[in-house]
């Protein structure tokens, strides 16, 4: 996509959540002119050996992949990168302090990401020292805003040094707000706070949406980058469009 915003003059980005531990998904999403995908580790049945695969398949379709994580932990971190992802998408972030934590996994300068040459990320061994750290270092860092205490904080996360972008997790802030839904006018107005607070630090303003309609909704606030419904919903809108209403073919 061309389009870019007037905040940030960064390209729209789009792609979509993965939760179908198959590989031929990612190698079908990679025909389209998606720009990524993310695999959604945190609700869907992704585990290590899963992931690695899927991280395979993503570098023979030339689709970047990023994860969501199910945790923060230092071992998810540093598996999910030395398998080669372009980054990680961490849920429940609701204090520069988990923010900072969270980066310093994620990093060899200045962090404590632990290094080995031998992953993928390294290029089996074929990087020198010097370019697997560089080549890690560039990976990017999303931290997810779904909480009273995130939006609370959402000024001081968007501020610290190596976060990238600022996910905006509109479902569970309305949980976390007693609201009814992601569009209740409380959780839209807290969606755009979380944006302005990324694109005011200099970040990326990311979200999930559910369609494309939102996605220019949101990409005439300042947000660029967004993940559009699931391989799984994708799946079931293609279904359905060529269903016949109110029959099931029998065969």
């Amino acid at each position: 996509m061309t389009r870019s915003s007037s905040d940030t003059n960064r390209p729209i980005k789009a792609g979509t959540f993965i939760k179908t531990v198959s590989p031929h998904i990612v190698e079908i999403l990679g025909t389209t002119a998606l720009d990524f995908g993310v695999l959604d580790a945190e609700h869907a049945p992704f585990d290590r050996s899963a992931i690695d695969l899927m991280m395979l398949a993503g570098r023979a379709a030339q689709l970047p992949l990023y994860v969501r994580v199910p945790d923060y932990e230092a071992s998810t971190i540093l598996s999910v990168l030395d398998m080669g992802a372009a980054g990680i998408v961490v849920p429940h972030v609701d204090t520069a302090e988990q923010a900072a934590q969270i980066v310093a996994r994620a990093r060899y300068k200045g962090g404590e990401r632990g290094f080995s040459s031998s992953p993928r990320a390294a290029g089996y061994g074929t990087m020198t020292y010097k370019q697997a750290q560089e080549a890690g270092d560039q990976t990017l860092v999303l931290c997810q805003i779904e909480s009273v205490a995130g939006l609370d904080n959402v000024e001081r996360i968007a501020a610290v040094p190596g976060v990238g972008g600022l996910f905006v997790g509109r479902a569970d802030l309305a949980l976390s707000m007693g609201e009814e839904g992601s569009r209740s006018p409380a959780v839209l107005e807290a969606t755009t706070r979380i944006v302005r607070a990324a694109l005011d630090a200099g970040k990326i303003a990311a979200m999930f949406v559910a369609n494309a309609a939102e996605r220019d909704e949101f990409a005439a606030q300042g947000a660029t980058w967004f993940v559009i419904g699931s391989d799984q919903s994708l799946l079931r809108q293609g279904a359905q469009s060529v269903a016949v209403a109110g029959s099931r073919a029998q065969g």
